[in-house]
């Protein structure tokens, strides 16, 4: 497969001058191939639509990394991060998880899908780690959602028991 030519749009040219052809300069042109192979690894059909996995295959790269959390709850804080994390109490590690969602949000936003998948896998793990703290199962959340598998989520939200009155989230 040939490399894309990477060119750079002309400027308008201003009235009564000559323009003159910019080559990008080595650095600039290096970081544009970088940028243009990142985004085609995003945008291309391959990425979009790739090979089908088994619906279970997310749940199970979860429950597997759940499970090595789980594992690392008694060990080394100097050794693992798991550990460290899981030492300083559920209140810290649902702080944490609240500042790596707030990084995965300011990604969406900007619409930077690469380092959204990134912040993503962040999010899903300190989830997890979330989940160990606090003694729930993945599979206790999976059994939820597929109790919500089919039901519209107008519906779902509506049979919620209301825990506060006067809020102000959006129903």
């Amino acid at each position: 497969m040939a490399k894309p030519k990477i060119t750079k749009p002309a400027a308008p040219a201003k009235p009564g001058k000559a323009t003159k052809s910019a080559k990008p300069t080595k650095p600039a042109k290096a970081r544009a191939t970088a940028v243009q192979v990142a985004r085609k690894a995003v945008t291309s059909p391959a990425a979009r639509n790739p090979v089908p996995m088994p619906a279970s295959a997310g749940a199970d790269v979860l429950d597997h990394l759940y499970q090595v959390v789980l594992s690392r709850r008694d060990a080394d804080p100097a050794t693992s991060h798991s550990a460290r994390l899981l030492s300083r109490g559920p209140m810290k590690v649902a702080q944490k998880f609240g500042e790596e969602a707030v990084e995965c949000l300011l990604e969406a936003a900007a619409g930077d899908q690469a380092a959204l998948v990134l912040e993503s896998a962040d999010v899903l793990y300190h989830l997890l780690v979330v989940w160990v703290s606090v003694g729930i199962a993945p599979a206790e959340v999976w059994a939820e959602l597929e109790r919500r598998t089919g039901v519209s989520g107008i519906a779902e939200k509506a049979s919620r028991p209301r825990l506060m009155l006067g809020t102000t989230k959006i129903p």
